[in-house]
């Protein structure tokens, strides 16, 4: 295989720069608000849009899947190299409503080019960073003098992410045949900033409840009966206090089993990252940082499980006194899972722990939503590496590593295929994901597609017959 040039790589990109960008635009007219059903065609079409351009790029085949939702797209370019592994690329074409009221300076459909940034809903999340993966593919082939992949590469972006992925877990198991792949990358996440490009190497799971407490069969009168039976409201509130011990540690038992607990050396890289707790502090809108001993933040929200309070509530609210011994109230719980953490495991260990903080006399409903498993790729894993190393080659400086603290589709790509997950994105915080005004930095974004160029010779000689 011949090595891919830095030179020609980059002069491959800049030559098609001013289409790649037209094209990109042209995707981001398309409002593809999985969320709004009145953009139901919009979607459609969007799907539809990306289909034809993975074609114009060369992709022998180009899928629009459906779904009981929205549809997805799947792409697929065999190398034709014997023990070539085999790569899934995972985004999503869907988009956060947006509108010019919002406080948007210009039409969130309409793209602007102000300086070197792109200003768009999508243009970050998540369309740029799928749509540089098409030139980054061309690029590859241009420097290397290939006719095809030097992996056997497959795309899939889905169209509801931004719902949710309501149909996602079940569209996976169903073409889990034709997605099968050695590895997973998803481009649907981010860098830590513009002077400062990572790797993420895993993401949290989740598992969330509601438990609802209901003592007396209706509200009573505090003064004839409080105090001679048990109350709702007070045993939820011993509830949530009893979730987390002096230290803050989640007071389940068996909680922890499993754990995957941090390496020497991962706590070393993350204490790397130039990470600013004051100013993390302000983005948070929080006055104080908080929560298990012995720990610092970084490692809090990206390697540690937790569990918070999502809402709570019982009796009188209104204004003014109620004097009431009120009949139910209910708190909302929600964990964060970490490498190691069974869902199924953490539910039950829940289950038994609300019961025995529940007081005779107050019986309880517990009710748990669908749960997401953790990931977490190995730091020395061939794939992991040659993702740093085409970063590094692109962006002429180290690359650092992190973690992700929320949850997504990702962990059901990794249980239902069996493959590592792998997250490849050039976003940075400013980019303003959700918010008005999102744009993408175009250098970054280029970076992206010189990062893609790179990757596709490296896995293939760094990771050789990995299927």
């Amino acid at each position: 295989m011949s090595p891919t040039s830095d030179s020609a790589v980059r002069a491959y990109i800049e030559q098609h720069r001013a289409a790649f960008l037209g094209e990109l635009a042209e995707w981001l007219r398309i409002p593809s608000v999985s969320a709004q059903p009145e953009h139901t065609p919009d979607v459609r079409r969007s799907a539809r849009w990306l289909a034809a351009a993975l074609g114009a790029t060369g992709f022998p085949t180009c899928e629009v899947w459906e779904t009981a939702g929205a549809p997805a797209v799947f792409a697929e370019w065999p190398s034709g190299d014997p023990g070539a592994p085999t790569v899934l690329v995972y985004g999503h074409h869907d988009v956060q409503p947006a509108a010019r009221e919002d406080g948007w300076d210009s039409d969130p459909f309409e793209p602007v080019v102000r300086g070197d940034r792109m200003y768009a809903r999508g243009a970050a999340d998540d369309k740029g960073q799928v749509f540089f993966h098409t030139l980054g593919v061309r690029a590859h082939l241009a420097a290397t003098g290939r006719t095809a992949p030097a992996v056997n590469l497959k795309l899939l972006v889905e169209g509801e992410e931004e719902s949710g992925s309501p149909h996602f877990l079940d569209l996976i198991r169903a073409r889990a045949d034709r997605l099968a792949a050695d590895v997973v990358i998803v481009s649907d996440t981010g860098m830590w900033s513009e002077d400062t490009p990572t790797v993420c190497t895993g993401m949290r799971g989740l598992a969330d409840c509601e438990i609802r407490l209901h003592g007396p069969d209706q509200d009573i009168h505090s003064g004839s009966f409080g105090g001679a039976v048990p109350n709702p409201a007070t045993a939820v509130a011993r509830l949530v206090a009893a979730l987390h011990d002096e230290h803050g540690r989640v007071a389940v038992p068996g909680f922890y089993e499993g754990v995957t607990e941090l390496t020497d050396r991962e706590r070393e890289l993350f204490a790397e990252l130039p990470f600013d707790e004051e100013q993390w502090l302000r983005t948070a809108k929080s006055h104080a940082s908080h929560g298990e001993a012995g720990h610092t933040t970084l490692e809090r929200i990206w390697a540690r499980p937790t569990a918070e309070v999502n809402g709570i509530g019982g009796g009188y609210q209104g204004p003014g006194s109620k004097t009431i011994v009120p009949s139910t109230a209910m708190v909302k719980l929600s964990f964060r899972l970490v490498a190691g953490q069974d869902p199924d495991h953490v539910e039950k260990a829940v289950r038994a722990w609300a019961a025995e903080q529940v007081p005779a006399g107050v019986r309880h409903e517990i009710t748990f939503g669908g749960a997401t498993r953790p990931c977490l790729t190995p730091l020395d894993h061939p794939a992991l590496q040659s993702v740093v190393r085409a970063m590094g080659r692109a962006f002429g400086k180290p690359v650092r590593y992190t973690r992700e603290g929320g949850s997504g589709p990702a962990a059901d790509l990794q249980e239902v295929l069996g493959a590592p997950v792998l997250f490849l994105g050039i976003s940075v915080p400013s980019d303003g994901w959700h918010a008005p005004n999102e744009k993408v930095e175009l250098g970054l974004l280029l970076k992206g597609v010189e990062t893609i160029a790179h990757l596709w010779g490296d896995l293939a000689e760094n990771w050789p017959d990995a299927s």
